[in-house]
């Protein structure tokens, strides 16, 4: 057993393969690094609960300026960053963006559609659809890349399909406008997340892709406001001039931003079951806040199939970091 005290337990070798973000002799992760998963694991959830304060609570549904508002806040924030050296922007790379160009226009439908889905369904209820895109990525990967999937994936895959298929007949708040614009984002998020798998041999890093994300994503909205009526419905929004309203935006755009680039930096320091596992305990965190925060109704058969689907996707992240593990070990 490996204890995180002073003092190594395991041979620096071991130690090496296991968890390569820890240096061989101390022991012990980093401060600076566990400050970063404990911060990384907070913001998904004030991220959410703001996101779902403006849009149910203030019910500011005017999606193209949400969203083109936090895109923009991303955008400046990130090219601040990356003049003050804080993140890497490679500006060189300008045969790359139209490669990336389908993914960006993704990216629009998958904030947008989220956008639309989250103001009108219950958290709970919107991150089990959500996680329906690894459905998506799973039936890709085995129809059409033929590549070997183990059975325990794929059951899982399919109990976590059954899971949301069941949630509408047992949904008290059932919407029909908020599940229709899920699916529409559970596709755009398998897609997205297929097309960025096949463009690997890509030169552009997650942070340069999520920087043409941005700058798309506010052009794209800024032309989408007029013909959509946000631009002129907006003035009649009641908030418009309170301070709630206006701090909950800001709040929006920049937990926003400081989530995509926790995130990055998570997959960068930590083995990919580690960091699915964080991001796994965070939606947790959030589906279970959500309920004592908002008005959301619970039956017994919602709670269950959740209950059961959070069995599940806890079990597989447990099973991928095991089967790591296992695997370094017999390097």
């Amino acid at each position: 057993m490996i204890l995180l005290g002073k003092g190594p337990v395991v041979s620096s070798q071991y130690q090496t393969q296991l968890l390569p973000h820890i240096a061989p002799d101390s022991g012990s992760i980093p401060q600076p690094r566990w400050l970063l998963v404990t911060f990384g694991e907070s913001r998904p959830t004030l991220f959410s609960m703001t996101w779902k304060y403006v849009l149910s609570v203030l019910k500011f549904t005017y999606p193209t300026l949400f969203q083109g508002w936090q895109t923009l806040i991303g955008g400046l924030l990130l090219h601040v960053s990356w003049k003050l050296g804080w993140a890497e922007i490679n500006s060189s790379l300008r045969s790359e963006v139209l490669t990336w160009l389908p993914a960006s226009v993704l990216f629009v439908g998958i904030i947008y559609a989220g956008s639309r889905a989250l103001s009108r369904l219950a958290i709970p209820v919107f991150l089990t659809l959500h996680n329906v895109a690894e459905v998506i990525i799973c039936g890709h990967q085995k129809c059409f890349r033929k590549e070997k999937i183990s059975p325990a994936k794929i059951c899982s895959a399919l109990f976590l399909l059954a899971a949301a298929g069941c949630l509408p007949f047992n949904d008290s708040q059932f919407d029909p406008d908020g599940y229709f614009w899920a699916v529409i984002h559970l596709f755009c998020v398998g897609a997205y997340r297929i097309l960025q798998k096949s463009q690997k041999s890509n030169a552009l890093s997650d942070i340069d892709q999520q920087y043409l994300n941005y700058i798309f994503s506010v052009v794209l909205l800024a032309f989408a406001s007029h013909p959509t009526g946000d631009l002129f419905s907006v003035l009649d929004f009641p908030f418009l001039y309170f301070y709630r309203f206006h701090g909950s935006c800001c709040a929006s755009g920049f937990l926003g931003f400081f989530l995509m680039f926790s995130t990055v930096k998570l997959k960068s320091l930590m083995a990919p079951g580690q960091c699915a596992a964080w991001i796994f305990f965070a939606k947790v965190i959030t589906a279970g806040l959500s309920i004592l925060l908002f008005d959301v109704i619970l039956t017994s058969a919602t709670v269950g199939w959740r209950v059961f689907y959070c069995r599940k996707d806890c079990g597989e992240e447990v099973l991928a970091f095991s089967t790591q593990a296992q695997n370094s070990f017999k390097m």
